[in-house]
């Protein structure tokens, strides 16, 4: 059942963040195929991936048909990333039972920037 789940979430991950949600167009590559077939019996099927994947997109009587095929438009989705939150005062406490030790880290270290380098930010260009 993990793996399925694990399988699940992978394939909706990889849809919506990379473009292998294309993949899911490869039957029309196949119908497209055998349309091609009925106009010109003598096509193959290397003449045909470059007549539609080497020379560009070439505005032809089926173009609309030839930009269903997968990896011939740019995707049409929103692309996010999942960030872990970390809170900036994180603290780990590690008390040991058998022993009186403590031990407290702290993930907070506060941010170092020197000041002159913040004033040259806001100068306008200079002419020299």
């Amino acid at each position: 059942m993990r793996k399925r789940i694990a399988i699940l979430f992978l394939s909706i991950y990889l849809c919506s963040t990379t473009e292998a949600h294309e993949l899911l167009k490869i039957p029309v590559v196949f119908q497209h195929f055998i349309e091609h077939q009925q106009e010109d019996p003598q096509i193959s099927a290397i003449d045909f991936l470059q007549i539609h994947y080497m020379q560009g997109n070439v505005k032809d009587k089926d173009y609309e048909r030839d930009m269903q095929l997968p990896f011939k438009t740019a995707g049409e989705f929103f692309s996010t990333s999942a960030t872990p939150f970390v809170p900036l005062n994180a603290q780990i406490d590690i008390q040991y039972p058998d022993q009186d030790i403590h031990i407290n880290w702290s993930l907070y270290q506060p941010a170092f920037i020197f000041s002159g380098y913040q004033v040259n930010i806001w100068q306008p260009p200079k002419m020299a």
